[in-house]
């Protein structure tokens, strides 16, 4: 019975609830950036800066999934 105990405790998962909110965040980016783009009077800035925005959480995401994964 105590090696089934040790087993789960050394058996961490690399799943954290923080990468919810990574996701969510993501997907509310990519959610902004299409309205952005669909908008009749384009801001350029705001769309520049959100494209960055969802670059980064792109790349994070790519990192968490990759780290899931491993």
């Amino acid at each position: 019975m105590m090696i089934l105990a040790e087993a789960a405790t050394t058996a961490a998962s690399k799943f954290n609830t923080f990468d919810i909110f990574m996701i969510l965040f993501t997907i509310l980016i990519l959610i902004g950036v299409v309205r952005l783009v669909t908008q009749p009077v384009k801001n350029k800035f705001a769309i520049g800066f959100s494209i960055v925005c969802l670059l980064v959480f792109l790349a994070s995401d790519f990192a968490m999934v990759k780290e899931w994964m491993s």
